[in-house]
Formats: structure tokens, sequence, C-alpha cells
């Protein structure tokens, strides 16, 4: 008959909680990230869990359970779709993190929670690679160490547990670093998938409608930072260029759709001091980068297109690095391709008529002098800067120009290049951002997408693409001083644009710049900067041999270091103890191993009894050892006496029992 395997002992009452605890702390930042019913659905299994806890009730029926798994993973199929990807199976996880503490019978199922849990930290940074995520993680993964703890250690006092939890951690600190310097990078991110990559991002768009940017202007966060060699040009030289908008169907601008000929490459002579820099850009899933109007060298793999954007082989999904040469002074294709003249003429029929008129009169002026006629008429006429325009109609432009006069930069840009190609100049607007803030702490220029703009170009005779910012004639210290400044009182601003608090101020210079330091040196961390690093420490071209070298070398003196600092903080055992239990390791060489329980004297008459040989070496012991610790001995007597017990230890032979 088949012998019946045991059951495991069950789980004590007192690691429950920790078990709950686990699972909330490691699931609950998601709740931010699933949908609504996801997360009511983990946290009402919890709280179930928890009161059969608290009133000691029996879990619920397989069945039940099985249902429940069922029910979730169906519905999560419905949400999303599929049960793969990283919405989906985070997804998952998180509901099954919930629904395991519901079977949780024994040691077994406690361990399947912990290691859950270890896992589900990592898809956290799916989501956000911030500051607070990692202290919040690096928090979770102790509190998770310090249920592996409690789980295998028994009862004792939290504070102790999580204290013992916390100098693990600690002590796995200095191998975490130098895996993270000297282990070879890969050069996609570390923590996307490629299904997700394409993740709408905020910044940017290929195509510009009224409102779009005044839109994107009510966000405080940042668009990219840039450091630079040298010094910084001046707030109305700070020209970020994006896409160049050149079609138009009356409502809205959009990238060029027309094919341009192979021979209209860019060609740029610079007029000004160049200007290196170094920009890290976020990612925003699209091709441009955001060059300092104009760039004349650019980082690998992107090129400057015939309508002189720059471009990336790849679109930004992730935060980079990207260095430049600039000039804020140029000319720009003094000669210039009659397709890209004729994309930058096209108007759709029959619309905004008033504004047609208007740039009819000024047909017979030469180019320049048009373009100063356009900007008198903003001056001239009460125009108004605002991120609350009325909304327009079928003729946008007369409806702006000639009734509403309140707009933003869009409309400012908008309106200009439709009157130039009225009046016969080739136009185009261009989008990007203008200005930037310098953090004084670390020295970067900050540009947020609150600093979005728009502008225009248009194409003279003998001086190719000249950039015109209409803009300027309405709001100049848009220009000069930035949003905050050219917006009335009440306007929708971020907070921090508002800021004038010196303490404030400096306080959010500061935290910026603490995150500058993490997206610079921890999450951008790519192999360019590894190799930066590895250089200033000798290995001028490291390979993954001489890595793995180092890697064994450095954690090999890290956990000898480890095991040094353990071993001279252990408990010390007097010289009295040590001989004895010498003695007794090597009676137990001899057969005769001493019981927990037994006393010296007991053992020395059992020895006498099972190994007459040694018994009297083992009573003579057995005297030394009680007149050591239980006698009152002078100094001299005691140290007699310890050195009789040593030598008797001794003169046991050393003989290893096989169990």
């Amino acid at each position: 008959m088949a012998r019946r395997k045991a059951e495991p002992p069950p789980l004590e009452p007192g690691i429950q909680p920790w078990l709950l605890a686990a699972a909330l702390i490691t699931a609950a930042p998601h709740a931010g990230h699933l949908p609504v019913w996801i997360s009511a659905l983990a946290g009402l299994l919890l709280l179930w869990r928890a009161w059969l806890w608290h009133g000691q009730l029996a879990l619920p029926s397989r069945p039940l359970r099985f249902l429940l798994v069922a029910g979730g993973v169906g519905g999560i199929a419905l949400e999303f779709g599929t049960l793969f990807g990283r919405d989906a199976g985070v997804a998952l996880l998180a509901l099954f993190m919930a629904m395991k503490p519901m079977e949780a019978r024994n040691r077994r199922d406690a361990l399947v929670i912990v290691m859950l849990g270890y896992f589900l930290l990592l898809t956290h940074y799916f989501h956000s690679e911030s500051i607070a995520t990692g202290l919040w993680l690096l928090a979770a993964a102790t509190f998770l160490t310090a249920t592996l703890i409690r789980l295998h250690g028994g009862a004792r006092p939290p504070r102790e547990i999580v204290r013992e939890a916390a100098l693990i951690v600690l002590q796995a600190l200095p191998v975490m670093l130098i895996l993270f310097l000297l282990f070879p990078r890969v050069a996609g991110p570390l923590w996307g998938l490629p299904q997700d990559a394409h993740a709408g991002r905020t910044g940017l768009s290929d195509n510009m409608a009224p409102g779009s940017l005044s839109e994107l202007i009510q966000s405080g966060s940042i668009a990219f930072r840039v450091q630079f060699s040298g010094t910084i040009p001046p707030m109305a030289e700070r020209y970020w260029r994006g896409p160049v908008l050149t079609d138009y169907d009356g409502r809205t601008w959009r990238t060029g759709s027309s094919a341009v000929p192979a021979d209209s490459a860019p060609r740029i002579v610079a007029e000004g001091r160049h200007v290196d820099y170094v920009s890290t850009l976020e990612g925003h899933n699209q091709h441009w980068l955001l060059a300092l109007d104009l760039p004349l060298a650019l980082p690998p793999d992107s090129a400057l297109s015939p309508r002189l954007e720059t471009l990336a082989r790849e679109p930004v999904r992730k935060r980079g690095r990207y260095a430049f040469t600039s000039s804020t002074t140029f000319r720009a294709n003094l000669e210039e391709s009659p397709a890209l003249l004729a994309e930058a003429l096209r108007l759709p029929p029959a619309l905004n008529p008033r504004t047609r008129a208007l740039a009819e009169g000024w047909r017979d002026l030469p180019p320049e002098r048009i373009a100063k006629s356009a900007l008198a008429h903003f001056r001239s006429e009460p125009f108004y800067y605002t991120l609350r325009p009325p909304l327009l109609g079928q003729h946008a432009m007369d409806e702006f120009l000639f009734r509403t006069r309140r707009g933003f930069c869009e409309h400012y840009a908008s309106a200009f290049v439709f009157l130039m190609r009225a009046a016969g100049v080739p136009a185009r607007v261009v989008a990007g951002y203008q200005g930037g803030e310098l953090n004084p702490v670390d020295g970067f220029l900050i540009v947020r997408q609150s600093d979005a703009h728009a502008w225009a170009e248009i194409w003279l005779d003998g001086r190719g693409w000249v950039r015109v910012d209409p803009t300027a004639a309405v709001a100049p210290s848009r220009i000069e001083e930035g949003i905050a400044a050219a917006l009335p009182e009440g306007e929708p601003l971020p907070i921090f644009a508002r800021i004038d608090a010196g303490w404030l101020l400096q306080m959010r210079h500061r935290w910026e710049a603490v995150n500058n330091a993490w997206n610079q040196w921890v999450l951008g961390y790519n192999p360019q900067r590894q190799q930066e690093f590895l250089s200033r420490l000798g290995l001028h071209d490291a390979d993954w041999r001489s890595m793995t070298v180092a890697l064994t070398l450095l954690c090999a003196a890290v956990m000898l270091l480890l095991t040094g600092w353990v071993l001279y903080r252990r408990p010390r055992v007097d010289p009295v103890q040590r001989a004895w239990l010498r003695l007794c390791r090597r009676l137990a060489g001899q057969g005769v191993a001493r019981h927990p329980w037994e006393g010296p004297a007991d053992l020395a008459a059992r020895v006498a009894r099972e190994s007459p040989e040694w018994g009297a070496l083992a009573a003579e012991a057995a005297r030394c050892y009680t007149a050591l610790r239980y006698g009152h001995l002078e100094e001299a007597a005691r140290t007699e006496q310890l050195r009789r017990l040593q030598t008797l230890a001794r003169r046991l032979p050393i003989r290893w029992r096989m169990p």
C-alpha cells in the first residue's frame, strides 16, 4: 500500500498580516495605471482576506476561487483585447497577487506570494522611472525581505525583523552598485517592451490646429534639458526648431506631404559664433530632434531634411542625449528647390477673402516690405495675446484678423504665413519651443512643454529662409521674458510658471537638479556613458571579457569584506567554553555525543560506560570544567585549570563519524 504524503504544516496566523501587507505595497502603485474595476476588485479581495483572517473564518472553496480567477482573466482579456503585452500582463500579475492570499495555507503558498511580490516590483518601472518610484521599490523590497525573515524565523518584534531586513539590503547595495556600473549595458530601454514603445507621449505633433499649442503650453512637464559648452545664447535667440508645417487645408497645418527632389539638400552658411551643446530629449515618439535654430553639426543617426528639420533615423521613444553645434545667425538655402517654393505658396481656394484682399494690396512691394507691412498690421490693430481665444469658423483668418483679434502664437504664425502666401511670398510655419529657464544649481537649461511656440519663415532672394516671429509684434515679452510675462493674470498656466517666491523657486531648482542627475547618471547610463566611466578607470578598450574579470574580482572583494565584518561581529565564546566544546566534539567522534540536556558529570559517567578507555580523561575534564565554570579560583589556579582542560581536549584524537 502506497504511503500517503504528509500534509505540510499550516501557516501560523501571525504571518497572514505580513503577506497581506506585502501584496498591498507591491500592487497598490499600479492602481493609477490599471482600469478602475481591476484596482477595485484587487482591493476588495485583499479586504475580504483580511476579514477572514480577523474572524478566523474558513477560506473560500476551490470552485469559488476558480470562478474568481476565470472572471478576472476574462475581464482583462475583454478590457485589453489580449492577455499579452505590458498592460494586460501587469493587470494579470496585480490580480493574481490579490487572489493568491485566498489559498495561502502553508509555507510554500507564502513563498509564492513573496516571490510574486519581488517580480511585481520590476513592473513598476514600465510606467515610471522617477526617484520616488525607486525609493518606494527599495522600501517594498525591504519589506518583502522582512516577510521572508518572519516566515522562516518565527515571531519576533516587527521592528527587529525590519531592521534585520534593512541590514541585508544594505549589504547587497555594494554588489548592486558594481553590477550597475560594470555589467554590459544594452542599447535599448531596460524597462521597456517593444509592443508598448509607441504609447502616447506629450509633445509637439506633426499638425497644428487652433488650440493645439495652447493646450500643450498648459503642461509643466519638461520637454528637454540643454547643457551648453560655452556662453548660453540670450533668450531672444533660443528658438528650438521642430517640425516644419507647410500644408494648410483651411484649418490645420501639417508637415509637408509633397515629394522633395533629390538635389534639394540643405545648404547652410553660418554667420555668427558656433554654439556647442548637448540636449537631453524626452521621448516623444516622433522623428524630429529639437535643435537650436539652426544646427550645423548633428548627432549620429540623424540628418537635416530639405525643410531644415533635424530628423532621427528612428522615432525618439526614450530619453536620449544628443550633441549639436548650431549658429543662431545664418543663411539657409539661398538657392531653393522650385518644388519647395511652390509648396510654400499653396493656399486652399475660396477661403478668407478679406485676408486675400489685404495681401493683394501688398503684391507690388518687395518681399521684405510685405513682411514689414504684415507685422505693422499686427502692431497697429488691437490684437491680444491669450490662451483663451474665441472659436473660429470657416474663414478662420478673416475672423481672426478683422473680428476677434485674440489668439496665441499659432494664430499669429498661421495668419502671417497665410498673408505672405497670398501676397506671393513663400512662407511656412515652424513649430518648436522658444526660451527656456536656466537652473542655477546644475547649470542646465530647462525647456518645458509650456515653452512650446510657433513662428514663421519666409524665403527671400539672396537671403534664403528668414525667421519671422509675428508673436513678437504683439507680445514682445513672450520672446524676451517667457510665457508667464506675456499672459494676463488668470490665464491657465502651470502653477510653477507663476512662482515668484525665492525660496519656492530655489526648492524647485534643487529638486529638478536632483532629478536631472538621476536621469543623466542612472536612467541615462547607456553604453556610451559606461564607456566614458570605464575610460576614467583606465579601461579604455574594455570588452565583455575584461568587464567580467573586473566584475568577478570586485564582487569577490565585497563578499570577503562582508564575511570579515560578519566574523568580526559574531558573538565571542570564552576560552573555557571553547575548550569544553572542542572536547565534546572529539568525544562525539569517538561515538559518545553529548545530549543537549546532559551536564559534565553525567557525560563523564556515560563515557566511562560506553568508552572505558576515555573514562578517566572525561572525568578529569569534567572536574576542570566544573571548577572553572562554578568554582572560585585565584587567577593563577584558573589559568592552570584552563590549560589542563585544553590539553585534555587535544589528547582526544580527531575522528569524523559518518552519519
